[in-house]
């Protein structure tokens, strides 16, 4: 049956094939492209929603034949994504900017605008699956596992899900370049998407810098006891389980283990000090019914989904891994898998059974 559908039409391949997919299933499709207010770069890497991009999403809808619309919502990447992105960091967290702009913008906003004009659903090129027909809907793992892009989507809440489509849920990436080129799209070739969109080639590092809007003083690297071995930057221009650009010269290799704000402190040790058995999560987002206790659990994006138990509290997650996870980073998503369906997930606030 023909449904009324807007396309996030990026300007990469993926959201591009989506969009012909949808047209050749007969859907009633119009493409949708965010403007995001980011400049354009000579020489940088690809990014989504730029200058470039949005030109190419209008090429894509030319060749498709359905209507192209650009929204502005620089502001609210600026509200929305910029601005916590920042005072995490400044907290001594790592955040994770893509899970927030699908959450607060893209399934947020975005979606209430496209529902606002008539249309039933919201697609998108992700590698990713959902399951319309259980009440609720159920976020799934795409056929492409390499790909599943799960991780980064589930936020989004039980009602936003009813209205959202994942076209490319049964192709792997090498299947819709191919499709795009038969189709013979402008974006066939074009190199996928590299780092955060709002990050310039310049790095993360000055990025912070021009938008802390407060002096990040630099201080002592110390071991667990306290020993000082060297000098930091500033603390939010390093991670958990970071290994290079501590500028230490030491017998092993050695890895941040804690951001201590309140002394302004970077806290190093061996690789086996940065293994660690659990953790807690809040801002938690549920999208199961009934939970399991027995689950995996993804740290981050990269990562394997490793066993665990499992405990939803009102208002925190609790997981305790049968192995130890190396790198459980605060600030972080922890995404829980009941086989190939997405539980939900929080932000990781807290390290259990580690040395960090």
């Amino acid at each position: 049956m023909s449904k009324k559908v807007a396309i996030a039409i990026s300007g990469g391949v993926d959201s591009s094939a989506a969009a012909w997919l949808l047209k050749e299933e007969g859907h009633d499709v119009i493409g949708v492209t965010m403007c995001l207010g980011i400049p354009t770069e000579e020489d940088g890497p690809v990014k989504c929603c730029g200058p470039k991009e949005i030109e190419d999403a209008r090429r894509v809808c030319q060749k498709i034949g359905i209507p192209h619309y650009v929204l502005d919502f620089a502001s609210d990447l600026e509200d929305k994504v910029i601005r916590p992105f920042i005072a995490e960091y400044l907290k001594g967290r790592t955040p994770n900017p893509c899970v927030e702009c699908n959450r607060s913008i893209k399934f947020g906003t975005l979606l209430q605008k496209v529902r606002a004009m008539g249309f039933e659903y919201l697609a998108t090129g992700h590698y990713a699956r959902v399951d319309h027909d259980h009440v609720p809907s159920r976020l799934r793992v795409p056929r492409d596992t390499r790909k599943d892009q799960t991780y980064f989507l589930y936020a989004m809440g039980k009602e936003e899900l009813r209205h959202v489509l994942f076209p490319l849920a049964d192709y792997n990436k090498d299947e819709v370049r191919k499709l795009a080129a038969a189709a013979q799209l402008p974006t066939s070739e074009k190199p996928d998407s590299q780092d955060i969109c709002f990050i310039s080639k310049e790095g993360l590092e000055p990025f912070i810098k021009e938008h802390a809007g407060e002096k990040i003083d630099p201080g002592d690297i110390v071991n667990h006891e306290g020993r000082v071995l060297g000098r930091h930057r500033g603390l939010p221009f390093y991670t958990i389980g970071q290994r290079g650009g501590l500028g230490i010269s030491h017998r092993t290799p050695l890895y941040v283990l804690t951001l201590d704000i309140e002394s302004n402190r970077l806290v190093v040790g061996e690789k086996h000090e940065v293994r660690a058995t659990g953790l807690i999560a809040d801002n938690l987002n549920l999208l199961a019914d009934h939970p399991p206790e027995r689950a995996t659990a993804k740290i981050r994006y990269a990562h394997r989904a490793a066993a665990c138990e499992v405990k939803w509290e009102d208002t925190s997650l609790i997981v305790h891994f049968d192995q130890t996870q190396e790198a459980i980073t605060p600030g972080q998503s922890v995404v829980v898998y009941d086989g190939d369906m997405v539980v939900g997930g929080g932000i990781i606030k807290e390290v259990l059974g580690g040395s960090n």
